[in-house]
């Protein structure tokens, strides 16, 4: 199966922005090589370098100006960035001699890096900031916080059903309904959709998991001859649906941003999203544990998190940012009062059981 890691990488550069190149822990704010962990300062603010491992792309431009360069206005801490992968983090962890500090990865990276005793147990009296953010329970572990959330999510042609909206993945099934070719993501792209195929078969929100792959493939073989695409890149699905060659697809939300502001006839339509999330971790034996809790609950004050969602479609793990956001871009985010009750969060736990059972049904379906 393809690395849900390597996936996350995917689902970054496909919503704006390259990343960076992963064989090198490459530098971004200019701080240095991260051989130097500390400088010399002019002020009474600690003068430490503080190394954070982060995903590069658009994803890290936002990072840097909304969380790293304000982070190091209020404390003197300064912030270099390396875009090294799953695979090399655990690598230096596992040698003892980790080149970052704080670790900004997926919930399922995290997952993994519990697995391998890779991460620090995170003593959660030491973020002021957590205690009363009121972070979902699903975002909360014994290494890791979460930052924010990405979403699945239903789009379609506003031109293409005669004025009729799908309002459910029910809809995006029915395609006597709401005729035309459909797009799917792959296994190539990251973890197969199954849930979207339960929640067409009326399966309810809360009782996904685990999921019935029994009933999840028996759903999808009702769609399987209208998908002209299983797509496996975040690029695909605005160009199928810009080209017409699909009518409704499920996407990355975000990607299409660009896309309807330019004036395409687009929407998302956010009914039975799958939410996943970013989070904060320390990496095993970190050189700077403290200045490492000081950015993590830095990153979850409620102004700061809506900076960051400001500059980039990922929604606040911290609800009280929402208090701070524009209107126009709470309405498009998925953590959002009103997306949080129509979507539902990833079990990345049951997910990591089965992604070996998973993929080897899938290449099984799609090759019958």
């Amino acid at each position: 199966m393809k690395d849900a890691r390597i996936d996350r990488r995917l689902f970054l550069r496909a919503i704006g922005g390259a990343t960076a190149g992963v064989a090198a822990a490459t530098a971004l704010s200019g701080c240095g090589t991260g051989t130097s962990r500390s400088v010399a300062g002019s002020s009474g603010k600690s003068s430490k370098t503080l190394v954070v491992r982060d995903s590069g792309g658009t994803y890290g431009d936002a990072n840097k100006t909304a969380i790293y360069d304000a982070f190091t206005k209020e404390t003197g801490i300064r912030i270099e960035v390396v875009n090294i992968q799953y695979a090399q983090m655990l690598a230096q962890i596992q040698q003892g001699r980790p080149q970052f500090d704080v670790i900004d990865d997926s919930m399922s990276d995290f997952l993994r890096f519990k697995k391998a005793g890779a991460t620090e147990s995170l003593d959660y009296d030491r973020l002021k900031n957590f205690k009363n953010a009121g972070i979902a329970k699903a975002l909360v572990t014994s290494n890791a916080v979460g930052k924010n959330y990405w979403a699945s999510v239903m789009a379609y042609r506003t031109d293409a059903f005669g004025g009729k909206k799908p309002s459910s993945w029910a809809d995006f099934w029915d395609t006597d309904a709401f005729p035309g070719s459909r797009a799917l993501q792959g296994l190539d792209a990251d973890r197969p959709v199954l849930e979207f195929a339960l929640l067409a078969d009326g399966v309810p929100l809360d009782k996904l998991y685990p999921l019935d792959l029994d009933r999840a493939f028996k759903s999808l073989d009702h769609i399987k001859g209208s998908v002209k695409k299983f797509w496996d890149t975040g690029a695909l699905p605005g160009v199928l649906l810009g080209r017409k060659e699909v009518v409704a697809t499920d996407v990355w939300h975000g990607r299409l941003d660009a896309l309807i502001k330019q004036g395409s006839p687009l929407a998302y339509q956010w009914n039975g999203a799958r939410r996943q999330s970013n989070a904060l971790g320390i990496a095993k034996g970190a050189a700077n544990l403290d200045a490492a809790y000081q950015l993590i609950d830095f990153a979850l004050r409620p102004d700061v998190q809506a900076a960051y969602a400001e500059l980039y479609p990922m929604a606040p793990s911290v609800p009280a940012a929402y208090k701070k956001l524009s209107t126009t871009t709470a309405a498009n985010l998925g953590s959002s009062p009103e997306h949080l009750k129509t979507g539902f969060d990833m079990d990345v736990e049951w997910w990591d059981e089965n992604d070996d059972v998973v993929a080897k049904r899938w290449q099984e379906w799609t090759h019958a």
